[in-house]
């Protein structure tokens, strides 16, 4: 009896696991479909040599590195990764897997990161920023809405735009202006916020780092600091293919997410 009992405790556990993990897959998948409805193509549009007369000499190389002339812009992207994460400072590395969807006519995106032990969902859709954190994939423990989370994914969507680099041009919201032969800083204004990046160039022409001020929790503005490295052509596109996020912190640099590229295609408005 108490065998039958055991079995049944674990049978109705095992199936609300099941339960919990389809629940959040469609609900993922219900979010990247909401994220490609509200973003414009914008391939339509060629890039040109002739855009960055103005630019600052190392910004000038950045593009030339990673863009053809005549290439058309990117609307959107989906990227794989896999690498590794830290969810604390008292906390040991764990491996995560990640894939992720970017859109630039409407600024967006929607990232998944699983473990062993919880799943992660990063957004910034419809111009709301949001990060979920689920144990097992179903028990949420953290849902964190508001504006310092708008701030922050919206600073992540800009700084990855290394990965979709004419997100990256000058237009009428974005500006980039001249530091020094190897850093510039490139500003973005949209939707009542003022961001930047103080960008970071090697001799190559590559950007290796990406600094900026981001909200670490609802009051506090902390240095957020990008690295990025192994650029490789993809689809026709120079990208980095190693990130890792640090906060620069006066007690310390919190290392928290190292990843590695493994795929990235342009122009496909749907789930991998």
């Amino acid at each position: 009896m108490k065998i039958i009992l055991i079995s049944s405790i674990f049978a109705i556990i095992i199936l609300g696991l099941l339960a919990g993990k389809i629940y959040m897959s469609r609900q993922f998948h219900q979010e990247v479909a909401i994220l490609f409805k509200g973003s414009k193509p914008v391939s339509s549009r060629p890039f040109s040599y002739g855009q960055l007369a103005d630019l600052p000499e190392p910004v000038r190389r950045y593009f030339k590195l990673v863009l053809k002339d005549g290439q058309p812009y990117i609307s959107c992207a989906r990227i794989r990764h896999n690498g590794q994460f830290k969810s604390g400072p008292a906390k040991g590395w764990v491996n995560i897997k990640g894939e992720q969807y970017a859109t630039t006519g409407q600024p967006g995106f929607i990232w998944k990161g699983t473990t062993n032990l919880f799943t992660a969902r990063d957004m910034y859709i419809n111009n709301k920023g949001r990060l979920v954190v689920s144990l097992f994939g179903i028990v949420k423990v953290v849902d964190g809405q508001g504006k310092s989370f708008d701030q922050g994914e919206l600073l992540r969507w800009l700084g990855e735009s290394v990965l979709y680099p004419t997100n990256l041009l000058p237009g009428p919201d974005r500006q980039w202006s001249a530091i020094d032969a190897r850093h510039a800083k490139f500003t973005f204004n949209y939707n009542g916020l003022a961001l930047f990046y103080t960008v970071t160039f090697n001799e190559a022409g590559e950007i290796t780092e990406l600094v900026t001020k981001r909200y670490m929790d609802e009051k506090h503005l902390e240095t957020w600091l990008i690295k990025v490295g192994s650029y490789r052509n993809l689809n026709d596109v120079k990208v980095p293919t190693v990130f890792e996020v640090v906060w620069k912190l006066k007690k310390g640099d919190l290392s928290y997410a190292r990843f590695n590229i493994t795929t990235i295609e342009y122009g496909q408005a749907e789930r991998f």
